[in-house]
């Protein structure tokens, strides 16, 4: 591991402005450690910045407003690995980087391994922890912060700096530096993007209308009342129970509380709410059907698995991971649309600029039914056969 690095722990809001002016790099890296497990809302536990021996611990329990770090990074490029998980804890306290990159998203276009462990010991031959699993699973939230805890979140920035000028050498040499950045910007737009949807309960698919409109009230309910007293929302009402109630709905209050019950039990206040929404939603008519949406066919899956198919050569021959380069829902979300083009079949996928030079000609010509080949030879590939048909809309119900 080398020479440890000097921790500084700050708790104390007049601290942290001296503190931060000791740190002076022109890059540096930061790290969040959460501890919002059981609630709605990402809470930064602590605040780790550090470059090459040196790290600055903010305690995220005491110190709400990091306005102070906002003016420090400022005039810095900020070092993040995995930044999705971070931003919006960071926003949170006030801390929005004007220049930012990510490790793990210039790694995942190198091919290389995105765990920051091992991407250390790939690319700078370092070897960081044994226990990491163990320090991820750890209390961040409670006080004091063990040495070893300490040590472990110091040592997840220091390196931070060193790893992506390495990165950065390597992304111009395979001239993928405008992968990098069309990911990243995709990467932090993803982050404080609200994707949360009830048709994403799993089973909810497979209830009748009236059930889903069921499902879909409870949920929504969940969701109002897990934001306004910032609670994880399975711990309210379990996605599996939302299912369940919607095949079965409950009669009392205290039947639904009985069902309901998972790692705590449910106030009845909680509980009589959420039985008002199922009597009200019992009450509701079905919405029809979508005329925009069609049922999944055996055509369908065909297309869908030609796609996967001449994703992951291209994938193999830049040696990158195939979900890295398309992933498989974006593919189906492009069948389910039914191209009439290759610009129609990328615009449905959603594929980014560096996406669709790659991808575009090889996933047409596979959705047509037509040998695939590499981007260099897609143009030169002649069709199977004859018989190869473009896949057609089936209507549903």
């Amino acid at each position: 591991m080398g020479d440890q690095p000097l921790i500084t722990l700050v708790d104390d809001p007049g601290r942290v402005g001296a503190a931060l002016a000791a740190l002076d790099l022109p890059v540096v890296g930061v790290d969040v450690e959460r501890a919002d497990a059981d609630r709605y809302f990402r809470h930064a536990a602590l605040v780790q910045v550090g470059g090459p021996g040196a790290c600055i611990l903010l305690d995220g329990m005491v110190l709400d407003d990091l306005s102070q770090l906002q003016d420090h990074l400022a005039t810095r490029l900020t070092v993040l690995h995995a930044a999705n998980n971070d931003v919006v804890p960071l926003a949170a306290k006030g801390v929005e980087p004007a220049r930012l990159v990510d490790t793990a998203v210039a790694a995942a276009v190198l091919g290389l391994p995105v765990g920051l462990g091992a991407l250390l010991e790939d690319v700078l031959g370092l070897h960081i922890t044994d226990d990491k699993e163990s320090f991820q699973r750890a209390d961040w939230a409670k006080r004091p912060i063990p040495g070893p805890m300490q040590a472990y979140a110091a040592g997840d920035v220091v390196h931070l700096p060193a790893l992506w000028a390495a990165l950065a050498e390597r992304l111009d040499a395979a001239d993928r530096t405008p992968w990098f950045e069309q990911e990243l910007t995709a990467s932090l737009t993803n982050a404080v993007t609200d994707t949360r949807d009830w048709r994403r309960v799993r089973g909810v698919g497979r209830l009748s209308a009236r059930q889903q409109t069921i499902a879909r009230m409870l949920w929504e309910a969940r969701e109002a009342l897990a934001r306004s007293e910032d609670i994880a929302p399975n711990l309210l009402l379990h996605d599996e129970v939302i299912v369940a109630l919607a095949i079965e709905p409950p009669r009392t209050a205290a039947q639904l509380a009985r069902r309901a019950r998972r790692r705590r039990r449910m106030e009845l206040e909680h509980a009589e709410r959420f039985l008002a929404v199922v009597v009200e939603a019992e009450e509701h008519d079905p919405p029809p059907p979508d005329p925009d949406r069609r049922r999944w066919t055996d055509r369908d899956s065909r297309a869908f698995d030609r796609l996967r198919e001449a994703r992951s050569q291209v994938a193999d021959s830049l040696g990158v991971d195939a979900g890295v380069l398309c992933a498989s829902k974006t593919l189906k979300d492009a069948v389910r649309a039914d191209p009439r083009d290759a610009d129609a079949l990328c615009d449905a996928a959603g594929l980014r600029p560096w996406q669709r030079g790659l991808l575009g000609d090889v996933l047409w010509r596979a959705y047509r039914g037509r040998s695939t080949g590499t981007p260099s030879d897609a143009s030169s590939s002649e069709p199977e056969s004859s018989s190869a048909s473009e896949p057609a809309s089936e209507s549903a119900s």
